[in-house]
């Protein structure tokens, strides 16, 4: 298993929940989901792991501030301020904070409700 496909596992990640919104009212056949709207913050050297898919539970996400390295399929790529990804069912992958700085992101998905 290469370095890009190491089960890294979370470390120095801070999660803060900011909004949702019960979807099962808003649209026919979405009973039991709802959109949720995070704040995450990676410290330098930071981890969001292990790699994981998305599938169930599409999502966006922005930087707003530092640098995340996705990692995906032995791919890294490095997303700034003002730049990020979709996380659809095709997706599977771990980040990182490389920097020296914190990383923050808005992080956008569909989850069950627990």
């Amino acid at each position: 298993m290469s370095n890009e496909q190491v089960a890294h596992e979370t470390q120095g990640v801070t999660s803060q929940l900011l909004a949702t919104v019960d979807l099962g009212p808003e649209i026919e056949g979405m009973a039991g989901r709802r959109l949720r709207m995070r704040l995450v913050t990676f410290a330098p050297g930071g981890v969001f792991g292990p790699l994981h898919d998305h599938k169930g539970r599409p999502g966006t996400v922005y930087i707003l501030q530092g640098t995340i390295t996705d990692h995906r399929d032995g791919v890294a790529t490095d997303f700034g301020p003002g730049v990020g990804w979709p996380e659809d069912r095709n997706t599977t992958h771990w980040l990182e904070n490389r920097g020296t700085t914190p990383a923050v992101e808005i992080s956008v998905d569909i989850v069950r409700q627990e």
